[in-house]
This record gives C-alpha cells, sequence and structure tokens, in this order.
C-alpha cells in the first residue's frame, strides 16, 4: 500500500496535502493535536477519493505518540513511502516579550516534532531502501523575521536539519527536502487585519498570498520526484523574497 503520513492535517496546508496524496495513494495516516472534528472532515474529504484512513489526536513534541502512530501505520500498511512535517505554530511579537515557555513550545512544535516522526520512520525507510521526506519550512527561516524571532530560528533550524538529514540518507535511497513557503492564505494569518494582508500582498510581486491546493499541489510534486533530488530546501513564496 502505498502510504503517507501528515501531521497537522486538520486544516491548511496539511490538509490541503492529505486530500491532494489521496487521489493517488493507498493510504493516508493524518494527526492532529486538537482540532479532532476538523481532522475527521480531513478524514471523510480523503476517503471521497477512495484512500483509506487513519487519524490520530496528540501532540507531536511526544516521542511516545509519534512512536505509536509511525508504528501503527506501518502495522496497517506495512511501510511509509511519504512523511510530510507540517505541523507548526507561529507568533508575532517583540523578542523580549517572548517568555521561556513560549519559546520551547515553539521549539517543541516546529522542530523537537520533525525529530520524533524522523527517527521513528527512518529506520523503516532505511529498510525498504526508498522513502521521501519533505518539511514545511518558511521564507524566515533563511532570512529572519523582525518580531518573529523564535519562529525563524525553529524553521531555520528545520533547513539545517533537512540538509543534513539527506545527506545521512541519500546512501539509503531516501530524500529530504524542505518547502520554505511564503505568505500562505491559511489561519496562521488569520491574526492579519484586512489592511494588513493588502499591503503584504503589495509586496509580493505575485500580488496575492498563495493558496493551500498551490502548496500542496507543490509538495505533492515534489514528492514524486526522483530520490536523487535531495538535500533542497526550495522557495514558493510568489517571487518575494
Amino acid at each position: 500500500m502505498k502510504t503517507a503520513l501528515i501531521t497537522g492535517a486538520s486544516r491548511g496546508i496539511g490538509r490541503a496535502c492529505a486530500i491532494e496524496l489521496s487521489k493517488d495513494y493507498d493510504l493516508i495516516a493524518v494527526c492532529c493535536k486538537d482540532n479532532t472534528d476538523k481532522l475527521e472532515e480531513t478524514a471523510s474529504f480523503i476517503k471521497k477519493n477512495n484512500c483509506e484512513v487513519i487519524t490520530f489526536a496528540g501532540d507531536v513534541s511526544d516521542y511516545g505518540f509519534v512512536s505509536n502512530m509511525v508504528s501503527s501505520t506501518i502495522k496497517k500498511s506495512g511501510k511509509i513511502d511519504t512523511l510530510i512535517n507540517n505541523a507548526g505554530i507561529a507568533s508575532i511579537g517583540l523578542f523580549t516579550d517572548v517568555t521561556p515557555s513560549d519559546w520551547h513550545n515553539m521549539l517543541d512544535t516546529n522542530l523537537t516534532s520533525a525529530y520524533n516522526t524522523c527517527h521513528a520512520i527512518v529506520p523503516h525507510m532505511i529498510h525498504e531502501k526508498n522513502g521521501h521526506i519533505i518539511n514545511v519550512s518558511s521564507v524566515w527561516g533563511l532570512v529572519g523575521a523582525s518580531c518573529e524571532v523564535c519562529y525563524s530560528a525553529t524553521k531555520g533550524a528545520i533547513n539545517s536539519f533537512t540538509k543534513a538529514l539527506a545527506k545521512e540518507l541519500a546512501p539509503s535511497n531516501i530524500s529530504v527536502n524542505a518547502v520554505a513557503f511564503g505568505a500562505v492564505d491559511t489561519d496562521m494569518n488569520s491574526c492579519l487585519s484586512e489592511e494588513d494582508k493588502v499591503s503584504l500582498c503589495e509586496e509580493i510581486p505575485f500580488g496575492r498570498m498563495a493558496s493551500c491546493d498551490e502548496a500542496a499541489l507543490f509538495i505533492k510534486k515534489l514528492s514524486e520526484m526522483p530520490n536523487y533530488f535531495t538535500g533542497e530546501v526550495i522557495k514558493f513564496d510568489g517571487g518575494w523574497i
């Protein structure tokens, strides 16, 4: 069974990825932390494409939860062909206002989660001598953003994590890449006022944010690339940065 596991799939890019991949996969495993109703909506869309689905609710920064999710998926399908590390959070504010708790929560959700999923899945991919790992990153991981210091730091770490792991896993025919997204029209940007959104779009040569469907289609295309294509952090930002 051709199988993909996607974290943070209750909405946004994660949901769009799950639906897009379900057109060509036999089984999609999806998870979220709290939005279980939304995750079930995602599952219903997947089923409409005649694809099996498994849903998991839990914290991807919890290694025990992730390990169980991976083992349960492999038990059902025999393998995981594609891993999409999409779960993440963002916040806007002065660095001096960031508490130690805020910092650790950002690290755990955006970075530790990728360690957890990869650490649990990689041994199985090595056994199969095949696999695609795609990490959802941000252009702020490349250039940094004022008032998003912690978020930028985690995405910069994801980019380095991607490049280093790609080198280590290349001999096993496993590709590891990241997509550095610019502005995507998701709930993560719901904190912006309409005026802020207009100003933001004026900075983007394309004149608008990317849609979740466009983001998902790009990730799917990346998952279909030859495994030789690895170690890349690819911008998808409408020419913004």
